[in-house]
């Protein structure tokens, strides 16, 4: 069955979370992308999103040069989110860290588990 992403359940502003997942199985960051986002990423294999606050499309690493390649899409049951596995060249998050969950809260206390990148 060919995929169409018009098939995907959009929030009412047109989005639909996306969640990036590196090789090893790290989550990465959660972003969102609309119809045209994920139209983008599956014909170039560059990882677009939507920018809510800029309102346009921003494709991950075109700025910073830390790329999201895309290795795979995949659906939720709900078609209400995304999993993007990717390949990460560099830091995913904008406080240059691997990741943008860097924090974890132990016993009602906040605890940097990661420090960023040089």
């Amino acid at each position: 069955m060919r995929f169409d992403p018009a098939t995907l359940k959009f929030d009412d502003k047109g989005l639909i979370p996306a969640i990036a997942q590196d090789e090893d199985g790290a989550v990465l960051m959660m972003a969102w992308m609309n119809v045209e986002a994920v139209a983008k990423t599956l014909s170039t294999r560059r990882v677009t999103y939507w920018s809510r606050s800029r309102q346009a499309f921003w494709i991950k690493g075109e700025t910073s040069g830390h790329i999201q390649e895309l290795i795979d899409l995949r659906v939720d049951c709900d078609r209400d989110c995304l999993l993007l596995i990717v390949r990460q060249t560099g830091p995913a998050c904008h406080t240059n860290r691997r990741s943008c969950f860097y924090t974890s809260v132990i016993s009602g206390d906040e605890v940097e588990l990661m420090a960023p990148e040089s």
